[in-house]
């Protein structure tokens, strides 16, 4: 099993920026990529960013790689969310997950979710 804690979240406004991390334990040798997803209100989750667990190999969704960027820290086993220049449609709860697969922008590729972490960007 893999287990997957974010944390970051909060309440920014528009135009500032905000770093998530998705912090990985358990068995980490079967993760292959780790991606982030968001949900905003009434609205169904969708796909952010993926990146290959041992480094590169990105997948940003259309229009997501301008404003965010995924990165990784070897040593602590955690994924970055670096989000710049945040505006009110960026509200959501943003979750990440790992696939044992690969590297991926749809759901059914991760077997391993977070609880996710809210962010809301005041106007």
């Amino acid at each position: 099993q893999v287990q997957l804690v974010e944390s970051g979240g909060g309440l920014v406004q528009a135009g500032e920026s905000l770093r998530l991390s998705c912090a990985a334990s358990g068995n980490i040798f079967n993760i292959k990529g780790v991606g982030w997803f968001r949900q905003a209100p009434e609205k169904e989750r969708e796909f952010v960013v993926a990146m290959a667990w041992s480094g590169g190999g990105t997948y940003y969704a259309d229009s997501m790689n301008d404003r965010f960027t995924i990165s990784r820290d070897n040593a602590k086993n955690t994924v970055y969310l670096q989000m710049t220049n945040l505006k009110p449609e960026d509200t959501a709860v943003y979750t990440c997950a790992a696939s044992n697969q690969g590297v991926a922008g749809t759901e059914p590729y991760y077997n391993y979710w977070g609880q996710g972490t809210q962010v809301t960007v005041s106007s």
